[in-house]
């Protein structure tokens, strides 16, 4: 539960950089007491994304994990927990396929890390996928409020109506395999945020090495007329596309975050440069911890629009260590 005495440190994602989380924390005036990062006035909350890619994610797990046992975090859901708990699940009867997240060779390039990290500590990672069973997929705390990639307040209100902090069971998930279904559209647009399909046909291959026909969106533009003023994702689009005009259709599906609504904090989207408010309501604290770059926090006490001097990260250099 958040506690109103204390400050919030908001976390992006960690993608098993564990050391470099460790920096963080220490940075903050987190100390480590009988094992598990502590304290005195504040608690961290996680945005998600905890594995996957990094070079130490059974030791981010094992952090994470002690400190909201110990009531030091909260954690939310990313999509990668969420797809680590689909890859392990069978899909229900009717689903048309084998597993509930797909074996497709480019997702087993994404969580061979994990697995491959957990290899020797099999009953470990079991009793992990319990606990991110058990993750929210979003933190409403009034004055602001957490989401892994995008808040749609429609599918969060049917979504408390079942399930009141957030934190869905075993049976949401295995109907997330169905598409079209509550679970699998408030778990991909809560998790993957709003994607609209590239125009023509058209597929892009990004900085990451996977070739994809969709392309990553804002949810906040509130007058969006072509596909440049929308886009959200560290590969640009083609100038030739940039300046197409949307369809009445995508404009239709694209939602768009309120400046006047509370704080909202998301990871997700891979940003790059000097971590700063998009608006002063809203801020993106992934910026490529795992890909050379940074790992952000925002040291949140009791405004209600963002301070862009309360940003705090550590810089992750090539060999994986912090500047």
């Amino acid at each position: 539960m958040l506690d109103p005495d204390r400050g919030y440190d908001l976390i992006g994602d960690i993608h098993g950089c564990a050391h470099v989380l460790e920096r963080l924390l220490d940075q903050m005036g987190y100390r480590r007491h009988n094992g598990v990062w502590r304290h005195p006035q504040r608690m961290a909350l996680f945005l998600g994304d905890l594995i996957d890619r990094g070079p130490h994610i059974r030791e981010s797990l094992h952090c994470v994990h002690a400190m909201v046992e110990q009531g030091q975090a909260l954690c939310l859901m990313g999509n990668h927990e969420f797809n680590a708990l689909g890859w392990h699940m069978p899909a229900p009867p009717g689903a048309r396929k084998s597993f509930v997240r797909e074996h497709t060779a480019r997702y087993q390039q994404v969580i061979e890390t994990t697995l491959a990290q957990f290899e020797s500590y099999p009953d470990e990672w079991k009793a992990f996928l319990g606990w991110l069973q058990e993750l929210p997929l979003f933190i409403d705390a009034g004055r602001f409020r957490l989401v892994h990639a995008c808040w749609d307040a429609a599918l969060i209100e049917v979504i408390r109506e079942h399930y009141p902090e957030g934190r869905v069971d075993a049976a949401f998930i295995e109907q997330s395999a169905f598409a079209g279904s509550l679970a699998n559209r408030a778990c991909s647009r809560l998790l993957n945020g709003v994607s609209l399909s590239l125009p023509h046909g058209m597929a892009l291959t990004g900085q990451d090495g996977f070739t994809r026909t969709k392309f990553r969106t804002k949810f906040w533009e509130e007058n969006p007329e072509t596909y440049g003023d929308i886009v959200f994702q560290p590969d640009g689009l083609p100038d030739e596309v940039a300046c197409e005009r949307l369809s009445d259709d995508e404009k239709a599906r694209l939602l768009c975050y309120g400046v006047d609504e509370p704080l909202l904090f998301v990871g997700h989207y891979w940003r790059t440069g000097y971590p700063a408010p998009i608006r002063p309501n809203l801020a993106c604290l992934d910026y490529s911890a795992v890909n050379e770059g940074k790992l952000v926090a925002y040291r949140l006490d009791d405004e209600t629009r963002l301070d862009p001097q309360k940003f705090v990260w550590v810089d992750v250099l090539p060999s994986g260590g912090v500047a």
